[in-house]
């Protein structure tokens, strides 16, 4: 994540942030179901939930990405997420609250980097001066230990009226430092001037550390297209493997259809996370790494050798399937 906030970010995706205090017991199982539902609209892309730390309220975040807000705003909208909506609130302990961040990067992450979501609402007519607030803020918060990035998100007409800043560091600590620190304070009493209220949430990742090549610069990850080509190639012999062995094995002893699901699921993104996704970016170092990959042979060279590994996953599994 660059160490300067995003004004403009692009609009070619659409990430909404959820929050909910879940009665004990109960998030679970209803967590499933929505995730399910959700991956059945078009321009789904991913689904993470974040249970509550230790020593916190029992405050569950989910984060939902779509491929643009059309996508997301129809899922929103739907009637099967308000049917699911009206199930769950024997379950919730109070309305849950939601952020729709437009654009934004896929973020470098180390296992125990942190994120706070901040939705901010500010006065009308204040526009301009919690810019130029947010814009110190930053500056001040780039100072603090374990920072690693941020980035500002306007208003979404018509979905979202809050502005929301995402920032990261590199342990729960020091975002903690940051959050109680007496600079962060002072900044928040200036800034009153400018919003009536914010919000904080904060969400713990490692699931976005498939792709490391460097410490705190989002530089260092290589662009979305080869990172998609390269999931692609581990994930495709992961799943059919399984499908192979593992799936045909609970087929047999009868398990149910979407339990055997997330038994896969779990396998393969552990396999993917702690396995697979290390090999092949240290075979694929030299396309992957923006820093190697400097000319367009280079390029040329390693999306070729993916697609011809496509072709030969291809080949066996048809000789082996038939």
């Amino acid at each position: 994540m660059s160490l300067r906030a995003s004004r403009e970010p692009p609009a070619e995706n659409a990430t909404v942030v959820t929050s909910q205090k879940v009665c004990a017991g109960r998030a679970d199982e209803y967590q499933r179901r929505m995730n399910e539902a959700a991956r059945e609209f078009d321009g789904f892309e991913g689904a993470e939930v974040y249970p509550p730390e230790a020593g916190d309220e029992n405050e569950w975040v989910a984060v939902f990405r779509f491929a643009g807000v059309d996508y997301l705003t129809a899922w929103l909208d739907s009637g099967r997420r308000r049917e699911l909506l009206d199930e769950g609130r024997e379950f919730f302990e109070e309305s849950p609250t939601q952020e729709v961040l437009r654009g934004g990067a896929p973020a470098e992450q180390a296992p125990e980097m942190v994120t706070a979501v901040v939705s901010h609402e500010v006065r009308p007519g204040r526009e301009e001066g919690f810019l130029r607030w947010q814009e110190r803020a930053f500056k001040a918060q780039a100072k603090s230990p374990g920072f690693m990035g941020s980035e500002l998100f306007k208003p979404v007409e018509g979905v979202q009226e809050h502005w929301v800043v995402v920032f990261r560091f590199d342990s729960r600590e020091h975002l903690d430092d940051w959050l109680a620190s007496d600079v962060r304070q002072t900044l928040l009493e200036e800034g009153r001037t400018y919003f009536a209220s914010y919000d904080v949430r904060k969400v713990g990742s490692a699931f976005s550390g498939w792709f490391r090549f460097g410490e705190g610069k989002q530089d260092n990850a290589p662009p979305n297209w080869k990172q998609a080509m390269t999931v692609l190639l581990a994930l495709y012999p992961t799943v059919m493997v399984l499908n192979l062995t593992e799936g045909r094995w609970l087929d047999k002893l009868g398990v149910p259809g979407y339990i055997g699901l997330f038994i896969g699921n779990m396998l393969s993104v552990s396999a993917l996370t702690w396995l697979l996704m290390p090999l092949v970016n240290k075979a694929l170092a030299f396309w992957l790494v923006p820093s190697r990959a400097t000319t367009y042979r280079v390029h040329l060279a390693g999306a070729a050798a993916v697609v011809l590994c496509y072709a030969l996953f291809l080949i066996i599994f048809g000789l082996t399937t038939h």
